[in-house]
């Protein structure tokens, strides 16, 4: 497929518009369009349909190289465009080559290719296939809050997100605002753009965008981080502080030992009910991956909470709980500050904050594991009742502290 450039009125003596054409043989036409650069004919090359005289420091030299890096990018986008097509075996019209020109140098947005219309789309896919368990309703959460995330960043950056900008200027911006501004850790990183990547995946095999830049994005590495655990003692003193008459963060406290008592996720142990309790235990579907279902013993610390609430526990959403917990904890002093350590890449961040802003829903669940594998629990009865398969990723849960280190040292070498 043929394409250059040509003047609008070659004959006259003034500036003429610049014009990018490309003979489409199929359809026997050719693609006519203007490319908004203008110049006058003495300076235009008719032989090699570019810029002439483009050496020299004088202005209207400097001019006529921004004018020829313009042109280039015309033709470097359509023959990507060309690529692109040819990878999906389908033919490039006249009014498709039309559309891209439009959404790359115009900045009109085409609404059927419209960014976050198709992430909603993709949202909407994924909310109605029940066949795929990889569908859960946390996973469904974490796509939502990337789509918001990528939002946040677009505003941030004043950045229009199309996407034929999804490259690795994209990437590098992304990543950046996602350590810099929103303070991700690494894991959470690798998280988001995973979650991005399959996103783009279901664009590309929906036919919303035949750019696979994305796919040369490099992935972060996980690492195993420096995340609190409670000790039993501490799950103690929380559990029997006294809140006097703030009722919220009474409901806070119990609904977290609660969590630190059973190992649950929240998003499980926030929602257990009465019908759920049978012969003591405690029986639910994982919200994560519902093909398991949990069976956790009731003890003393989960039958006091449950029949505190008439086993009717207090319904927050994770954002407010995860908010609620720092107050919880800046109520009761724990703030000390504590280093935590991320790693980017090849790179080693180190960071300080309170020990109040480090606590989350999550780390009951962290402190769960620790304390039991503290008190020689097996492993395999732990996993039981975490529904933990890999004991890869369950040991990354143990988060011995100084006090264990220090004893089990003496123990061993006394």
């Amino acid at each position: 497929m043929n394409y250059s450039f040509r003047l609008k009125y070659p004959n006259i003596d003034k500036e003429s518009l610049i014009y990018f054409t490309a003979s489409f043989k199929n359809e026997g036409k050719t693609f006519v369009y203007s490319t908004g650069e203008k110049i006058h004919p003495r300076d235009w090359d008719f032989k090699n349909k570019r810029p002439a005289n483009l050496s020299g420091r004088r202005k209207d030299a400097e001019i006529r190289r921004a004018i020829e890096i313009q042109l280039s990018r015309y033709s470097n986008f359509f023959i990507e465009l060309i690529s692109r097509y040819k990878t999906i075996n389908e033919n490039l019209t006249i009014e498709m080559v039309k559309d891209e020109f439009n959404t790359e140098f115009k900045k009109v947005s085409k609404n059927a290719n419209d960014f976050f219309k198709v992430y909603e789309l993709f949202l909407e896919d994924k909310r109605n296939d029940n066949s795929d368990q990889a569908n859960t309703e946390t996973t469904i959460k974490r796509y939502e809050y990337n789509k918001t995330l990528l939002e946040d960043f677009q505003a941030h950056k004043s950045y229009n997100l199309r996407f034929n900008t999804i490259n690795k200027d994209f990437y590098n911006a992304f990543i950046h605002y996602s350590v810099k501004t929103k303070n991700h850790s690494a894991n959470t990183l690798s998280r988001n753009i995973g979650l991005f990547k399959t996103f783009m995946n279901w664009s590309i095999a929906n036919k919303y965008t035949y750019n696979e830049e994305f796919k040369s994005f490099k992935n972060i590495k996980r690492f195993k981080t420096d995340e609190i655990a409670l000790t039993k003692d501490q799950v103690d003193e929380i559990y029997q502080f006294d809140l006097k008459k703030n009722e919220k963060l009474k409901r806070v406290r119990d609904l977290f030992v609660f969590g630190c008592c059973t190992g649950m996720r929240y998003s499980n142990y926030s929602k257990v009910k009465k019908n759920d309790i049978s012969d003591g235990f405690i029986n639910v579907i994982d919200g994560k991956d519902r093909s398991k279902k949990l069976s956790i013993p009731i003890n003393k610390y989960s039958k006091e909470i449950l029949e505190k609430y008439d086993y009717e526990l207090p319904r927050i959403s994770n954002q407010k709980f995860n908010d609620y917990l720092k107050e919880l904890f800046e109520e009761m002093e724990y703030d000390q500050v504590i280093k935590k350590t991320m790693r980017y890449g090849n790179d080693i961040v180190e960071t300080e904050s309170t020990y109040a802003d480090r606590i989350s829903s999550h780390t009951a669940r962290r402190s769960f594991i620790t304390i039991m594998k503290n008190e020689g629990v097996p492993d395999k009865v732990i996993m039981s009742y975490t529904g933990h398969k890999s004991i890869e990723v369950f040991n990354n849960y143990y988060r011995p502290n100084q006090e264990h280190r220090i004893n089990f040292m003496k123990n061993v070498w006394s």
